[in-house]
Formats: C-alpha cells, sequence, structure tokens
C-alpha cells in the first residue's frame, strides 16, 4: 500500500491485489456502504494521519476509487470542512482510471484454464451486463502453460467497464504492453476461443457439471 500526500485536504492511497487479499478485504465489497468497507476505510485513515499527517477530524470526506488498467486499486480521499459528527462519507464511486490509457486493446492471464472458468461462471452469476457490448472480440489463447483472455476494439464508454476491471483482477493479471503481447499471441500461441471466449467459457463450465 502507498499513501501519497496531494494537499492538505487531499490524499492518495494505492494498493494491488496482494494488499487488499492481506488485509482480507474483498474488492468488489468496497463499492459497498457496508460495515465492513467503513472499518477498512477508518484502519488505512489511521494509516494515513500516521504516515502523511491526514487529520480528517472536524470533517467530512468525500471518497473516490479507481481501478487501473494495471490492475491497481486507487481511492483518494478529500477533505470537505463542516461538522464531522456528521458521519456523512459519500458511497466510493467506482471509475477506471483513464491516464495514459489508449489502448484499445488488453490482455488478462490465467494462471489454468479452471481459472478462466471460473471468472465466466462468476460473469454469468453477476450483474454486470453484456459484455458484448464491451469489446467487439474477446479471444483465449493458450501460451507457455499459461490461458490469455484478449479484448480487442474496447468500448471505453461501456456502462459497467470499472466493475468488469475490478472483477478481473480477482481472476487474472493484466499484460504489460498488452498490445505487443497480442500479437505474439496471434503468432504463437494455440487459439482456444477465436471469438466469444467468456460464453463459450460459460457454456463449458455449465456443460461440465451435468
Amino acid at each position: 500500500m502507498k499513501i501519497e500526500k496531494l494537499t492538505d485536504s487531499k490524499i492518495r492511497i494505492i494498493l494491488d491485489i496482494d494488499d487488499l487479499a492481506k488485509k482480507n478485504i474483498d474488492v468488489h465489497s468496497l463499492i459497498k456502504n457496508n460495515e465492513g468497507t467503513q472499518k477498512f476505510f477508518k484502519k488505512i485513515l489511521k494509516e494515513a494521519q500516521k504516515e502523511v499527517g491526514f487529520d480528517v477530524e472536524d470533517a467530512k470526506l468525500i471518497i473516490e476509487a479507481f481501478i487501473s488498467t494495471e490492475g491497481f486499486f486507487i481511492l483518494t480521499f478529500t477533505k470537505i470542512a463542516n461538522d464531522f459528527k456528521e458521519k456523512k462519507h459519500t458511497l466510493p464511486k467506482v471509475k477506471r482510471k483513464s491516464d495514459n490509457d489508449t489502448s484499445s486493446t488488453s490482455v488478462y492471464m490465467f494462471d489454468s484454464f479452471d481459472e478462466f472458468c471460473s471468472f465466466c461462471t462468476y460473469l454469468n452469476n453477476s450483474n454486470l451486463g453484456n459484455l458484448k457490448k464491451f469489446a467487439k472480440t474477446n479471444s483465449l489463447y493458450e501460451y507457455e502453460s499459461k490461458y490469455f483472455l484478449t479484448f480487442s476494439e474496447i468500448d471505453k464508454d461501456f456502462k459497467d467497464i470499472s466493475l468488469f476491471y475490478i472483477a478481473i483482477c480477482e481472476f487474472a493479471k493484466l499484460v504489460s504492453n498488452s498490445s505487443c503481447f497480442y500479437s505474439k499471441l496471434v503468432e504463437y500461441g494455440k487459439p482456444i476461443f477465436k471469438n466469444n471466449a467468456i460464453e463459450h467459457g460459460i457454456n463449458f463450465f455449465e456443460t461440465n457439471i451435468h
């Protein structure tokens, strides 16, 4: 976990998936207004007070949450001078961080085919919406005993894009320089599903449990 003091009234906290796992935090729960989320926020705010002197006493907080394409979960806390006794914290709005994000291709690495199927099953049971609108194509390749899910021509205005990036980071790792690696997969990888990989993954899992 990294804590950055941006101004006297604003800090940024950067966490990766391992940080959240060590704190027994489910990344999906951070977008819900529940007791576990509030405890987590209070704990990291205490750490921020120790490290950078960010004191939230007698202030309300605006909380923004971002998921970066590199798989980092980024929280920004902004103080607003007010009566802190109200204890009103805005529910974090999860957004996808778009800084330096110009690529319309993403590649995610799964350790096994079962992990890919688990991700597909999660999507099938979630309310993420129609992922056919997320990207023009999604393909699955096997390469060096790993499985790679690729997305091309991503619609960055897809309404559930932030939740999708949060979800996939629970199951897979984003490959850096995805556009270049995608070309390598096309040339050297073994295609498992050339298109509609997620739909095929859902069907594969359902077929094999009956």
